[in-house]
């Protein structure tokens, strides 16, 4: 194989390669945009207390 081709083969490589990292990294930063919106509804939701739970009461006035 000639250097030329040799190094036209190295590019076209490299080219993958970027191509390869840049869809893993637009991948990555989707997933994590997901997490942080997931994340962030969660938060706005108020916890329910699941069905059958005992009623949190405060304690009777005067102690133990």
């Amino acid at each position: 194989m000639s250097s030329s081709a040799t190094r036209a083969k190295a590019a076209r490589m490299d080219q993958e390669r970027a191509q390869r990292l840049a869809q893993a990294l637009r991948d990555n930063l989707r997933k994590r945009k997901a997490r942080a919106r997931a994340a962030a509804e969660n938060a706005a939701e108020p916890v329910a207390e699941p069905e059958g739970a005992p009623q949190r009461s405060p304690p009777p006035p005067g102690g133990d």
